[in-house]
């Protein structure tokens, strides 16, 4: 019987979902992906309303907001569906941060060009990614970063969550004398964030399931009883508003879909901005899938990620769709690494993820209930967990040391990913080739470096 019993289990039979997405074979059940994915899903709501809030002041018709909102989520829940069904990988997508506010306050605000030609811009650049990611040049550039800088990419993502949970908890603010310093710590913000990081740290510790889970429900349940003022109103923070259009809606994005102005985007003007938008998101999704796929065990010894080619087509793809319904540059987000930490290790997750972006179309007000406040002490504590990649850099060496620091530090200092492995790729190979080991160095990495330099100095 026992013999049955191990074979049965062996066979991974634990249904059709456990089939499909490979759950038992890679040490999961299909109730941990399915918490998982909700917890990826509440880690990463917020960008159901910043992003239409960011794209607003550019795509500035009567009505935009509402439309902006369905096609991030239709975005989101098309890129993530790809990846968990595809590359079959927990990882989530969304349009970017720092990709939608270039499109609106410099491409279009800043350099004038119409929200159409951006969009333009944005779908060739999906389409460069997807021939980057198809073909071999993808393979080249990850097989040429060195291992020990893919772990310190884990560790500045790690850094880099943990700042913007900070930030988001209240505990840090912005200073013209010190540009960071303390925040206001008699804020209820902060009071509410400090219990959620106590409360999830210690259901952690006890290796309680769910313990993210509970964590954002317990503080978003606390801020809405106490009337803590942590919802962003038309003045400043506000208490919960409570649901005064109802929690069911739905807005067509008519005057959004298809409205992106390619011969315009390929004109000679808008060259470097199609540049900037490829080569932020290139590195932004290298950067991120490098260190999930590290955080989650799915990096082998030497350095090689699970199923690259789908997980990068993905992220081409979706930005390609997302171009035509009408939003900036979809991009896998680092908030997945709170799935993975939660037991995510299939696509199952990601699946579930992209079926509540779709949910959230229709309820999006019920999205609207999670506060920023909830979900900062989870990304605290991910980027906690996320900081053994440190461990795995020789840090008696120099030529390792150094690239490997600026590269975790880079992130969060310059709050961006690209910057971070940029910065950790160029002082890599200068400090190889300057110090007599010039051929241990991938010659991708020259080009890499020549390329990076170009762009800090050059595009700006």
């Amino acid at each position: 019987m026992a013999k049955t019993i191990n074979r049965v289990r062996e066979s991974g039979s634990g249904g059709w979902l456990d089939d499909r997405f490979h759950v038992s074979n890679r040490g999961s059940t299909v109730s941990t992906e399915v918490r998982a994915g909700i917890t990826t899903f509440l880690a990463m709501a917020y960008i159901i309303f910043v992003n239409p809030s960011i794209l607003s002041n550019a795509i500035d018709f009567e009505g935009a907001f509402p439309q902006l909102l369905t096609v991030t989520c239709i975005a989101a829940a098309v890129g993530t569906l790809i990846m968990g069904l595809w590359a079959n990988l927990p990882f989530a997508l969304a349009p970017g941060m720092g990709l939608n506010a270039y499109f609106t306050f410099t491409v279009v605000l800043g350099s004038g060009y119409e929200w159409e030609t951006a969009l333009g811009a944005v779908f060739v650049s999906g389409l460069l990614f997807l021939a980057i990611s198809v073909t071999g040049l993808r393979t080249w550039i990850l097989d040429a970063i060195p291992l020990y800088l893919k772990h310190a990419t884990t560790a500045g993502i790690g850094a880099f969550l943990a700042i913007i949970g900070f930030q988001g908890a209240g505990l840090i603010g912005d200073s013209p004398a010190t540009l960071v310093t303390r925040g206001d710590w008699t804020s209820p913000t902060l009071w509410l964030a400090a219990g959620g990081l106590l409360l999830t740290a210690a259901l952690m510790a006890l290796r309680l399931k769910g313990s993210l889970v509970i964590g954002i429900v317990g503080i978003t349940v606390l801020a809405i009883l106490t009337g803590a003022e942590v919802y962003p109103g038309a003045e400043g923070l506000v208490s919960f508003p409570g649901f005064n259009d109802g929690i069911v809606g739905f807005t067509w994005p008519g005057d959004l879909i298809g409205q992106l102005d390619i011969a315009g985007a390929i004109g000679t003007g808008i060259i470097s901005v199609v540049f900037t938008f490829l080569f932020v998101d290139f590195f932004d999704t290298a950067g991120t899938l490098i260190g999930l796929s590290d955080k989650s065990g799915m990096l082998t010894e030497d350095g090689k990620m699970t199923a690259p080619r789908a997980a990068f087509t993905a992220d081409g793809a979706a930005t390609a769709v997302g171009a035509v319904l009408g939003t900036s540059s979809t991009t896998t987000y680092i908030e997945s690494a709170a799935g993975v930490e939660d037991g995510a290790k299939t696509g199952l997750a990601s699946v579930v993820t992209a079926l509540l972006f779709i949910a959230a179309i229709f309820l999006s007000p019920l999205a609207s209930v999670i506060p920023e406040v909830a979900t900062a002490p989870v990304l605290i504590l991910i980027g906690a967990m996320m900081m053994t990649g440190a461990a795995k850099v020789d840090w008696n060496d120099y030529r390792m040391s150094v690239p490997a620091f600026l590269t975790i530090v880079g992130m969060p200092f310059t709050y961006s990913i690209t910057d971070g492995i940029s910065l950790g790729i160029i002082a890599h190979t200068a400090i190889m080739a300057t110090t007599g080991k010039h051929r241990e160095v991938h010659p991708v990495m020259y080009v890499l470096s020549v390329l990076l330099v170009w762009r800090f100095f050059v595009v700006g």
